[in-house]
């Protein structure tokens, strides 16, 4: 019974991102919907503009409307970037092993859980959830496109760990040492740098809010951090993971049109059904 105050306060620091996911949901959600209301509320006539009356309204264009494309040179570019880094892989990790501190230990432990389930499933699941709770759609919506994005990125990560098979800092072994399908938990890329990233473009882009944003970046970041003060990753593996993450959420939440494919359509029956439909062009 002793142990019931931390076990609470545990629960809390557990359900908070979830709750707080949610408030900011709800606000935006009741945000559009004024937005949309005031769109459609009809306008006086003008004598120097004459309405049709038989016209449908036109809706302001979306971000969906119109996603960037990602093709196949911008992933060329990226991994020349990576290769560009590769060299300076070792002289960092040697630098960030010899300013390594107990301090910064307990920063980083701490900073690590936002990747990891006890957050990101917290946050998406648990939005997917409040939704289905509240009877709220669009809730539900945001909460699967978050919960895409990080899936997807995690079996893409896991993928690449495996086929690449690159040694982690911590061994004996240079940043070019590497064993494809030998080892599953390889160094490249992070995957709990991909999945903090995941969760912060997921959340944000739901959001739009430039200060929740800059917040949710520099926690990710912050994961990434961690993992290269724990010996766990080379720079490189956390540039990756950053880079699966943000491409993999901003293709599920159709901001992103990468390499031909489109996002996904998620949906969601009146019975409670759901289904998904994707599409690709080349």
């Amino acid at each position: 019974m002793r142990n019931r105050p931390l076990l609470i306060a545990a629960a809390l620091v557990w359900l908070a991102p979830t709750l707080l996911c949610s408030a900011l949901l709800n606000a935006q959600v009741a945000h559009q919907e004024l937005a949309h209301a005031a769109w459609d509320r009809p306008a006086l006539p003008s004598p120097a503009v004459v309405l049709d009356q038989g016209a449908e309204p036109v809706q302001p264009a979306t971000v969906d409307d119109h996603p960037t494309v990602i093709r196949w040179y911008h992933g060329l570019l990226f991994a020349g970037v990576i290769a560009a880094l590769s060299p300076a892989d070792e002289t960092i990790r040697d630098n960030f092993q010899s300013h390594r501190t107990s301090t910064k230990d307990d920063v980083a432990r701490a900073l690590r859980h936002f990747g990891q389930p006890e957050v990101y499933a917290t946050v998406a699941l648990g939005t997917v959830a409040t939704g289905l709770i509240a009877g709220n759609s669009k809730i539900t919506r945001a909460g699967a496109r978050i919960s895409s994005g990080i899936a997807l990125g995690g079996v893409v990560s896991s993928l690449l760990k495996l086929s690449v098979g690159r040694r982690r800092p911590f061994s004996s072994e240079d940043q070019y040492t590497f064993g494809p399908f030998s080892k599953v938990d390889a160094s490249w890329p992070s995957g709990h740098t991909m999945t903090a990233f995941a969760l912060a473009t997921g959340v944000s882009d739901e959001v739009h809010s430039l200060p929740v944003s800059i917040a949710l970046y520099t926690v990710a970041t912050g994961v990434g951090w961690s993992r290269m003060n724990d010996n766990k990753h080379w720079l490189t593996d956390v540039v990756s993971g950053a880079a699966i993450g943000i491409t993999s959420t901003k293709l599920m939440n159709g901001h992103w049109r990468v390499f031909g494919m489109s996002a996904p359509k998620i949906l969601l029956g009146p019975s409670g059904s759901a289904g998904l439909a994707w599409s690709a062009g080349f």
